[in-house]
């Protein structure tokens, strides 16, 4: 037992790489993890104390249990079953591929990242490019909401900003699960999506057995009670207006309600703001026909260094007036035990219904209204037709800014003399000829709240 014994230099090395390849999978990474769960599991009990609706186990759920969870769920191995029938493949090759799937759909969520930095760098970089509106009102509405119901926020979709924005704004209250399309899905945002407990669909090339993953985990996930963010129109407006909803993930939300003892409670959220950050990339999108535009790299630099050069000389002074609405709440169990013809299509003609309703009128949308002909307005004209805008707007009941007539001309003008898109002259203000566009987005965003006649 005493014995030495001579062994090769190499063997000596394999030997000691495998024992601690052994030590660190068996003792050191369990407890590492072990160290930083209990650390979250705290962090989350002190978040907890002070979040109006708490997070919920679900949502605290290691990921790797959640992608075992998804794939082995029964609707999705009758799936992957189906799929290898119908493809002709081996049952194994189809369920790898449902695996493959759930890894790239399921969130890693992280209280720490979420709350910690997340929803600050949110609330400064909204709060440094725009003037907040947010309700009062709107935010009792929100602690009225019942405490073990899934709320769903139901939002147009103006700008990548609404995240940011949205995700700020109601931190408050909880934490938020968006649905995010393919455009992040770069290395390292696809990572800090994840960890802020996104999850990732796909728009195009989806298969049956895709569909059927997304949609179990988007209803586990509301079975769970988790708080979710979604856009009905499922991509940008191009043309300022509002779109027509998409079914996919409200069908999965209503298939799966006969199954949930807890209720969904759907919020309608309407956005508007007085400059889209990326609206010149947008409307070229609507111009050309093609959607998937992808900004230069040089012009988006030169973009961010003016704008940066303009912080820095203190000549930057916000992009106007960032505002959120909240239309009425609508409880899914509610509304199916009144429609019980075509659910789906039902409820997202309603949501949007009331999601457009809320949609804000800010300044520049409604000044853009009325130099959208290209006609020469004095300031005193442009105030006499806000004015009977506002008058138009209040006898249908839609939220008025808040500003005077002539205080709403001042700002609009301000804002759209900075980008220079208009021109001024002894006949009064009109817009650039070229500018014919970028007018028509704005003034699109609100022209369904005058769309059963005109005021006067």
């Amino acid at each position: 037992m005493t014995r030495t014994v001579a062994i090769p230099l190499w063997l000596l090395i394999l030997i000691l790489l495998f024992a601690g390849v052994t030590f660190a999978s068996h003792f050191l990474f369990p407890s590492v993890r072990w160290f930083f769960r209990r650390r979250m599991e705290r962090v989350v009990a002190r978040l907890n104390t002070r979040l109006k609706r708490p997070i919920e186990p679900f949502k605290l759920a290691r990921r790797y249990d959640m992608i075992q969870r998804l794939i082995y769920d029964p609707a999705v191995t009758r799936a992957v079953a189906d799929e290898a029938h119908s493809r002709g493949i081996p049952e194994s090759v189809a369920f790898e591929r449902a695996r493959e799937f759930a890894r790239e759909i399921v969130p890693a969520f992280s209280a720490t990242i979420y709350f910690g930095w997340g929803a600050r760098l949110a609330r400064w970089l909204s709060r440094s490019l725009y003037r907040i509106r947010l309700s009062e009102i709107d935010l009792a509405a929100l602690d009225r909401l019942p405490p073990d119901a899934a709320v769903v926020f139901v939002m147009n979709h103006r700008s990548n900003m609404d995240y940011v924005l949205v995700t700020w704004l109601v931190s408050g209250a909880g934490a938020l699960s968006y649905a995010v399309g393919e455009w992040a899905r770069v290395w390292p945002l696809s990572s800090m999506i994840r960890m802020m407990g996104a999850y990732f669909i796909r728009r195009r090339d989806r298969g049956a057995l895709y569909r059927r993953v997304l949609a179990r985990y988007v209803q586990m996930a509301t079975a769970g009670g988790v708080t979710q963010a979604i856009f009905p129109e499922g991509r940008l407006s191009i043309d300022g207006r509002p779109g027509e909803p998409r079914l996919g993930l409200l069908s999965y939300i209503v298939e799966g309600a006969p199954d949930r003892t807890r209720d969904v409670i759907f919020v309608p959220v309407g956005i508007n703001y007085d400059r889209v950050l990326e609206d010149r990339f947008l409307i070229r999108a609507h111009v050309t026909g093609v959607r998937r535009f992808r900004p230069p790299l040089r012009q988006v630099l030169g973009g961010l260094a003016v704008h940066l050069w303009r912080r820095v000389t203190l000549r930057f002074h916000g992009f106007g007036t960032a505002k959120v609405l909240l239309g009425p709440p609508l409880s899914l169990g509610a509304f199916l035990e009144t429609c019980a013809d075509h659910p789906t299509e039902s409820l997202a003609a309603e949501l949007m219904e009331r999601v457009t309703g809320a949609i804000p009128v800010l300044p520049v949308p409604l000044v853009a209204r009325h130099l959208l002909d290209g006609a020469f307005r004095t300031p005193e004209a442009l105030e006499a037709g806000i004015r009977d805008d506002l008058a138009w707007l209040a006898r249908r009941g839609i939220e008025l800014p808040g500003r005077a007539p002539d205080r709403i001309v001042e700002d609009a003008l301000e804002l759209l003399a900075e980008r220079d898109v208009i021109l001024r002259g002894l006949a009064g203000v009109a817009r650039r000829p070229e500018e014919a566009d970028l007018f028509a987005y704005y003034a699109g965003s609100i022209a369904h709240h005058f769309a059963k006649g005109e005021p006067g």
